[in-house]
């Protein structure tokens, strides 16, 4: 077996799940929320294209949100349920870098988005009579390409490096995902030079917008506590504590995972972590938004009174 580990070409993912009834029992659950996170996240998608009441910014930056979260459980989910019921955890390279570009590209620009959000929200609270020419569709689809584009390459990097270095240790991933940091210990060199540039990028695209969207957050509760409408000041806080909720769900695990040192992390630990910002963020994000939105709500029932009305 170690033989076939070391001079096979791809690799072999322990999983997240033991072969046994719990095992099955959690993976059951696992493809019941990944059903959920999927129609939640088409819905919503679907709900932002279709209803006009919808075509604002704020909605078109909630709507790539989704497609980040529908991109996250659909590059890891699937493989993992074909590797548990078929009881063959390899994974091709190809498949292996894959993975690993898709997560990468989907962290950098989630982050990217919740920044934008941030921002969106910034402006049209605390500069509403400038938000049409600062929030106009030019500078919307502006902030969506720079995202694409800056997380595109840094995923690129990242895939192709670590696809490079020699691996003659051992090929047994211990995730149920090509995880870089999770691949890296089973290097045949010494990789210190480059967690460094995983701890940069790390910073520059998690941590860095992290305290863009604090600051942002900052400067809008204190307007929105100095807001003289009840009204006004009820719906401003509403909006900004259901993006602080995301928010809150998508960095902590993050920050917890990949700003420790690696002296403190443990496998078994960051495989836990990330099925909480790979599994269960993708599910929760939709329902957040939905019903802590009464726009949401309220497109929702126009698009399906429209649809029974078609039907009869």
């Amino acid at each position: 077996m170690e033989e076939r580990n070391q001079t096979s070409t791809g690799f072999f993912l322990l999983g997240l799940f033991p072969s046994t009834k719990t095992g099955l029992l959690l993976f059951l659950l696992v493809v019941f929320i990944f059903l959920i996170a999927f129609l939640g996240n088409s819905t919503m998608i679907l709900l932002i294209w279709m209803d006009h009441h919808l075509h604002t910014p704020m909605y078109f930056l909630l709507s790539q949100l989704s497609l980040m979260d529908l991109m996250y459980i659909c590059s890891t989910v699937p493989k993992m349920a074909v590797n548990f019921l078929s009881g063959d955890n390899s994974i091709s390279l190809v498949a292996c870098g894959f993975q690993s570009f898709c997560f990468l590209l989907i962290n950098g620009v989630e982050a990217l988005l919740l920044t934008s959000m941030a921002y969106d929200r910034y402006v049209a609270i605390c500069h509403p009579l400038h938000y049409p020419i600062l929030m106009n569709k030019r500078m919307c689809l502006l902030m969506i390409a720079g995202s694409w584009v800056s997380s595109s390459i840094n995923s690129i990097f990242h895939t192709v490096y670590s696809l490079c270095l020699p691996y003659c240790k051992s090929r047994i991933i211990n995730h149920f995902f090509c995880d870089i940091p999770a691949m890296l210990p089973l290097a045949c060199i010494d990789t210190w030079a480059y967690e460094y540039t995983v701890l940069f990028s790390t910073i520059l695209f998690l941590f860095v917008p992290f305290l863009g969207i604090t600051a942002s957050y900052g400067r809008v509760l204190y307007v929105i506590f100095h807001m003289r409408s009840s009204q006004g000041k009820k719906k401003a806080f509403t909006t900004c504590s259901t993006h602080l909720t995301v928010v809150t769900f998508y960095y902590a695990p993050f920050v917890y995972t990949y700003l420790r040192p690696p002296s403190l992390r443990s496998p078994e630990e960051d495989k836990n972590l990330a099925v909480f910002y790979t599994i269960l963020t993708p599910m929760f994000n939709p329902i957040i938004y939905s019903l802590r939105n009464k726009e949401v709500l309220g497109a929702l029932q126009r698009v399906f009174g429209k649809f029974l009305s078609q039907k009869e």
